[in-house]
């Protein structure tokens, strides 16, 4: 079992361990260490997103990098899909981003990517907190005619505007639309406004004004009520909203109404079944999509395959079945044609070429794919207590699940990056489903104890 890696990586408070600068230290020279076989030269990319905390990690990461006779190269704060992609077009071996994704602030962490812009499997996870724990030995570190050296290179952002651009119809632009892009203060601050400009859109930016601090702080795609207001009072045809690295995208429609990670598969979905473009005949969705997409897909004869949470168990199921669209509700939407993570511009880009091509509003595309009610609730524990070794919760589970039949569905985990238990519930009713979710937490919560 991993100890140190979550679902999208390291993560923590910083300065509290494991984000604190003498670890991150050991853990670039891990991953040096992990990427090296002492026979040439080789070269990490590092990539940040705009907490304050990035400038400490990130000097502690070229230290460790350095150290172990790897060269490292910095791209300064950039989307983590821009990283992946800097990664694999600068032949380099491995690429990290620092960033805690949608967390506040005062979180950071660490997500590595290997030579494809792919991220790590669970094997190479587990070999780096193998080397974490058996401490730094003499092999880690390079003589001195061997140390490597650091560089920070320029354009990185430019390159990667025209590779999201690329991502769009050639020949279609986006002239007569108004988006509003909230970027969350995060990475995609400059990036993303001057992409859909470039395609001609009328671009109304909105928290794309970092100061270390305001990252992801009620804006961005987990918290999308000022953009709601900003598209309604702009009278902007579509709102387009990112987390802090920008690997999440959630819409606003015209009228401030929320556009979720899994009606926006569904419409993809809908598009590329149209164009024989959609391969396996399946969309890969995680266990907490909305049922309703599900019932949706079926009416269209596609599939639905379910993996566990975390866009890396997604794309992993997607490059094993040959399949290129998948995702989850959150926000990360994976069109493997163009990106090997997820990646909001170039999904946003999918998006507003669809919009374009079929002549309709997001909220009439929207509209094809239903939305069960559906409830989450997160508490948090003192441990991570397996389910089913709580017996008066999975009594209670069971009887629900009775109670719903082929309604609806339960679904209880734990945070992959938290000590928080995440209790979901979908049905017809959404007061008796609210009903029964604040029960099961509630039991959780007391059966696990302090």
């Amino acid at each position: 079992m991993k100890k140190l890696f979550g679902t999208d990586g390291i993560r923590g408070e910083a300065g509290c361990f494991p984000m604190t600068a003498d670890f991150v230290l050991k853990v670039g020279m891990a991953v040096a260490n992990l990427f090296s076989d002492g026979s040439q030269k080789r070269k990490i990319v590092i990539g940040k997103d705009t907490r304050r905390s990035g400038y400490m990690l990130e000097n502690s990461l070229v230290a460790g990098i350095t150290a172990a006779g790897v060269d490292a190269v910095l791209l300064g704060p950039l989307p983590t899909p821009g990283i992946a992609y800097m990664t694999k077009t600068l032949r380099a071996d491995a690429g990290i981003v620092l960033s805690a994704s949608h967390n506040p602030y005062y979180d950071n962490g660490i997500k590595i990517f290997d030579q494809h812009g792919f991220k790590l499997d669970d094997e190479l996870e587990l070999r780096i907190e193998k080397s974490l724990q058996e401490g730094i030995s003499d092999a880690w570190m390079a003589k001195r005619d061997r140390l490597g050296k650091a560089k920070r290179i320029e354009g990185a952002m430019e390159r990667y505007i025209e590779y999201c651009k690329s991502s769009f119809p050639r020949g279609m632009t986006l002239e007569g639309l108004k988006i509003v892009v909230d970027c969350a203060n995060g990475a995609a601050y400059k990036v993303a406004p001057e992409v859909f400009r470039e395609l001609r859109a009328e671009v109304i930016p909105i928290h794309c004004y970092p100061d270390g601090t305001n990252i992801n702080k009620e804006c961005g795609a987990t918290n999308v009520n000022s953009l709601a207001q900003a598209v309604v009072a702009s009278n902007a045809d579509i709102g387009i909203a990112l987390d802090g690295d920008a690997d999440r995208l959630i819409v606003v429609d015209r009228f401030g109404q929320t556009v979720d990670g899994d009606q926006l598969i569904g419409i993809a979905a809908h598009y590329l079944k149209q164009r024989a473009a959609l391969r396996g005949g399946a969309v890969v969705t995680t266990v907490m999509s909305n049922i309703g997409l599900e019932r949706y897909l079926e009416s269209i004869d596609l599939k639905l395959i379910r993996t566990n949470v975390g866009d890396r168990y997604v794309l992993d199921r997607m490059r094993f079945g040959g399949f290129n669209l998948g995702g989850e509700q959150s926000g990360h939407l994976i069109f493997l044609d163009y990106a090997n993570t997820g990646d909001g511009i170039v999904s946003a880009l999918q998006i507003l070429a669809i919009m374009v091509q079929e002549g309709k509003n997001i909220d009439a595309l929207a509209s094809r794919v239903p939305r069960f009610p559906q409830v989450l609730i997160n508490r948090t524990v003192s441990k991570k207590t397996p389910i089913e070794d709580l017996p008066r919760t999975t009594k209670r589970i069971a009887e629900i699940d009775a109670l719903l039949g082929n309604s609806g569905r339960t679904l209880i985990r734990y945070s992959g990056t938290e000590n928080k238990i995440r209790v979901m519930l979908e049905g017809d009713d959404q007061t008796q489903i609210q009903q029964w979710a604040e029960e099961l937490a509630e039991l959780i919560v007391t059966e696990i104890g302090a």
